[in-house]
This record gives C-alpha cells, sequence and structure tokens, in this order.
C-alpha cells in the first residue's frame, strides 16, 4: 500500500511540475499570430528591436540551444558560410539564444557570422515565443515574420547543416521580396 501511495506521489508531483510547459504549449504561437516583441542586445554591440522592422522588411529568427556547442556551430556556420542565399531577399535574420552576449560575441566571431545572434539572457523572450526548454535552453527553432508583424511560417525541423539554404527556400516559398 505505502508503494501505491509513493508512486502516486511521484506521478502527481511530475505531472503537477509539467503543468506550465502544458500551458505554455496551449498558448504556443501560430502561423498568423502576432509575433512578439522584442528589444535584444546582440553579438555586434548594436540592439535590436522587432518593431523597428514593422511595414520595412521580413524578419527571421533561427533560435538555437547554446553557443559553441556542436550543431549550434554547424548552423551559424552554413549561415555565416551562405548568407548570400538569405541576402537576396528584403530580410533582417538573426541567430538567437539565451547566452549571455559575451557568449555570443564570441561565437560569432569564432564562426565569422556577418548577421547578428541575438541574446535573452532573462529567457522572456524565448518564453514568449514558446522556444524555452524544460531544461532552460532554446528549442532550435526558426520563425519567419512578415512585415506586418505577423508569423509567417515556424520551422521545428531545422537541418543545422542546411539551414541558411532551408531559410531561403522557405523566404522564396512565403514570397518574401527579394532585395533590391
Amino acid at each position: 500500500m505505502k508503494a501505491r501511495v509513493a508512486t502516486w506521489i511521484v506521478l502527481a508531483t511530475g505531472l503537477m511540475s509539467a503543468l506550465p510547459f502544458a500551458a505554455r504549449a496551449a498558448d504556443a504561437l501560430e502561423v498568423g499570430d502576432p509575433a512578439p516583441a522584442f528589444k535584444l542586445s546582440a553579438s555586434d554591440g548594436k540592439t535590436y528591436d522587432l518593431a523597428d522592422f514593422r511595414g520595412k522588411r521580413a524578419v527571421v529568427i533561427a533560435w538555437f540551444p547554446k553557443a559553441f556547442t556542436s550543431g549550434c556551430t554547424v548552423e551559424c556556420k552554413s549561415l555565416a558560410q551562405n548568407g548570400n542565399k538569405i541576402r537576396e531577399f528584403d530580410v533582417a535574420y538573426f541567430m538567437a539564444s539565451v547566452d549571455p552576449v559575451e557568449d555570443n560575441a564570441g561565437f560569432a566571431k569564432q564562426q565569422d557570422a556577418d548577421f547578428p545572434i541575438l541574446s535573452d539572457p532573462t529567457k522572456k523572450v524565448a518564453e514568449e515565443y514558446g522556444v524555452l526548454s524544460p531544461a532552460g535552453y532554446a528549442s532550435r527553432w526558426t520563425f519567419y515574420i512578415g512585415k506586418d508583424g505577423r508569423v509567417l511560417a515556424i520551422d521545428k525541423s531545422v537541418s543545422p547543416a542546411t539551414a541558411a539554404e532551408d531559410m531561403a527556400s522557405k523566404l522564396a516559398e512565403l514570397g518574401v521580396d527579394k532585395a533590391s
């Protein structure tokens, strides 16, 4: 009997701890929703505000788990080496993580990233985008945001090795304007 009660307590505790994540999943961003506002520091020493792009350019935010890790390095290299394919479109693009800006600045320098890497050390923006994992890292998801500030697409199956090519293909598929 004691073992059964202990099992139920463990199960109930596990379910209760999962509730915040279940609630967040129910409120997850969907295509057509307004993208959550952000104002974040970046690896290039600037601060980027989503509102600055509204009515001007589409925005792509490629969230990644952690700077200097293998998959994230591969993804960053893809974007750095093939960014010309993305720049064919009238789009501002970023990688983003919950790492401190100093870590992302070092990571950007090491990978020769010619695009900003946003830092969200408070994890507030990651939470609003629904990418914050129970472990406290961002999930590897890419958000495509239209000029109107609405989510055009969410890629939850990012392939780090082909991230740039996939991003350019998705921008074309979405009909994002070509750069002039």
